[in-house]
């Protein structure tokens, strides 16, 4: 006897629905569409809504710096000792 991983009612060798699964199904249909197209229609809606409000976006007030600055690193250990020593006054 072959290995069957999974035994339903509802399906049969071929994996279609059964006509008891599809009776049983029936009284749920027409709800299910319509929540489905709820939760549809508001994914799209938020989706849409975040688009728009992020496209009239402006960044006049922004300040973008010409240059980056370019800090100098003391090359020598004397140079350090005295960038210390100038700390410590």
């Amino acid at each position: 006897m072959p290995y069957r991983p999974f035994q339903s009612t509802y399906y049969d060798e071929q994996m279609r629905a059964s006509p008891a699964l599809l009776r049983a199904r029936a009284p749920y249909l027409i709800k299910n569409t319509i929540t489905g197209i709820g939760i549809f229609s508001l994914v799209i809606g938020i989706y849409v809504y975040t688009i728009n409000v992020i496209s009239q976006d402006e960044f006049d007030d922004v300040v973008v710096p010409d240059e980056p600055v370019k800090l100098e690193k003391p090359s020598t250990t004397e140079e350090v000792r005295k960038a210390i020593a100038a700390k410590k006054q």
